[in-house]
């Protein structure tokens, strides 16, 4: 994980994605941020790059290849389980079936998407100052 490394975002709403880069802009995130429609294209750019991303945020109902595919997919890639990027699922999903299998994969976390955006600019707040000072198997000052 790099602090400064891009936000990789894999969400196929482009109402979704306009949020998000919305947020983080308000919030003065200043990463990179790097939008994939779904899954396959997100595995794709993550097995070829070798940018270290600052963390993954991922939905789960996606076309092609949906978010629990995608993990799936990461954890068992050598290459891209030793880079141990945060991966977290951001979703309007709440199905807690759906939340148990994520968890057993090793995600470092699952929210909801607030339909309030000041609700969802804190959630976005919190989950950037978090990985911001947690001390991470491939951290570095930059």
């Amino acid at each position: 994980m790099s602090r400064k490394g891009p936000i990789i975002s894999i969400e196929d709403d482009t109402d979704d994605q306009l949020l998000i880069k919305t947020i983080l802009k308000e919030l003065g995130i200043t990463n990179t941020l790097i939008f994939f429609p779904n899954g396959l294209d997100a595995l794709l750019y993550l097995e070829t790059t070798q940018e270290q991303p600052f963390i993954i945020l991922c939905d789960i109902n996606m076309p092609i290849m949906n978010g629990i595919e995608l993990r799936r997919r990461i954890e068992q890639n050598e290459y891209l389980r030793k880079k141990s990027i945060p991966f977290l699922f951001l979703s309007t999903a709440d199905n807690p079936l759906e939340i148990q299998i994520a968890y057993d994969m090793t995600i470092q976390g699952y929210f909801k998407k607030d339909n309030n955006f000041h609700d969802l600019k804190s959630k976005f707040r919190t989950i950037y100052d978090y990985w911001q000072c947690c001390l991470h198997p491939n951290s570095n000052n930059g």
